[in-house]
């Protein structure tokens, strides 16, 4: 491994887990023709080499190609019992595999470990509102049916209503609830909506992860495509200026290294080395795909820092990705969220990590529409 690369070396031997999801692709093959697995191969976009790689425990095959080698297996030959239990095994097996494949094991356990963390966040997002909706829509049939305080009776200007009496206490206080209720099932609605979009995009980020597999070194970029392009290569997007990606760091040696890991995939770097840096760097802000930013500096720390740029209208929408040696557990997740993170890494960052959460940036970036 050298300085520059920054990448530890590729295993000389696959791991148990790898093995023994090999043995278990191999097993899926064994029931069909050589040309129909091929075909399914091919349908998914890979080459013979590919498959002789997964075979061989070289290289742990995307997710899409193993379901639709057992689809076709269940079609064409009908002797896989319990195809959904065999489905849920091979995706288990596959993700062990994952864990120690070197040399990507470490970003996959991290990606891994955010994607459980959201999917809780959504589970308990959503529990939280249909508690309150369901207590909400208890309040609001009890409002509908309790009556006025003072209800008028236009025969009788006796027993009209009084405006300057009071609104009874017990409807005001209901009236109240249901609008606290709202409040928060909305507020709810709205955080499970959100652990939703960082679900999908750390989705994204283990695919680009798991297309490293196999190199050494910084491997052509994932970040020079678009969305829908399944090769890591532009489809025509590219031909516009680099995004610029701002490296926030207060040590310059952290900046070397993100400098080296990202600086082969044809981003525009951008280093500053405090808040106030940061911050005269966006001065300018158009062409930013991503903020990389310490949260630990002297002075304006990227806490204060993210406020800053949440608080300009022309940067507020870049996506802010907190890089952290505090920890990542979840109470630190959620004060990165909550400062207006779109992410976060870890210190020390895994550069297998840190290439496909810039990359995911980028594709978004590039997919959004630019003012003609």
């Amino acid at each position: 491994m050298t300085a520059v690369d920054g990448l530890p070396p590729a295993a000389a031997e696959p791991g148990a887990e790898q093995r023994e999801f090999a043995e278990e692709l191999r097993a899926l093959c064994r029931g069909l023709d050589a040309p129909e697995v091929d075909g399914v191969a091919a349908r998914c976009g890979l080459g013979p080499d590919a498959l002789a790689d997964f075979l061989a425990a070289v290289r742990i095959p995307p997710w899409e190609f193993v379901e639709a080698l057992l689809d076709t297996r269940v079609a064409a030959r009908a002797d896989v019992p319990a195809p959904e239990c065999a489905r849920a095994r091979l995706r288990r097996s596959r993700m062990a595999a994952l864990r120690v494949a070197r040399p990507i094991g470490r970003a996959v356990c991290q990606l891994e470990g955010q994607l459980h963390a959201a999917e809780r966040e959504m589970q308990e997002a959503d529990e939280e509102a249909e508690q309150a909706e369901r207590a909400l829509s208890r309040d609001r049939r009890a409002l509908a049916g309790s009556p006025p305080a003072h209800p008028g009776h236009s025969d009788d200007p006796e027993h009209s209503e009084d405006p300057e009496q009071p609104e009874d206490p017990g409807r005001a206080a209901l009236a109240e609830r249901v609008a606290l209720l709202a409040e928060r099932s909305d507020r709810a609605r709205e955080q499970s909506a959100r652990a939703a979009a960082r679900h999908a995009l750390l989705r994204r980020q283990l695919a680009l992860v798991e297309r490293q597999q196999g190199t050494t070194a910084a491997p052509p970029g994932p970040t020079g495509g678009s969305p829908t392009d399944g090769d890591g290569h532009s489809d025509g997007d590219g031909d516009g200026p680099p995004p610029k990606i701002l490296l926030v760091d207060d040590r310059r040696e952290n900046l070397v290294v993100l400098e080296a890991l990202l600086g082969p995939h044809g981003h525009q770097l951008v280093s500053a080395t405090s808040g106030p840096d940061a911050l005269r760097a966006l001065m300018e802000p158009d062409g930013y795909a991503a903020i990389l930013l310490d949260v630990q500096m002297p002075g304006m720390d990227g806490y204060e820092t993210a406020a800053h740029i949440r608080s300009r209208a022309r940067t507020r929408d870049i996506p802010i990705v907190f890089v952290t040696a505090i920890g990542s557990g979840p109470d630190h997740a959620m004060r990165a969220y909550a400062a207006g993170g779109a992410d976060f890494i870890p210190k020390p960052v895994d550069p297998w990590a840190v290439r496909a959460k810039v990359a995911s940036f980028v594709e978004l970036h590039r997919a959004r529409p630019t003012d003609s």
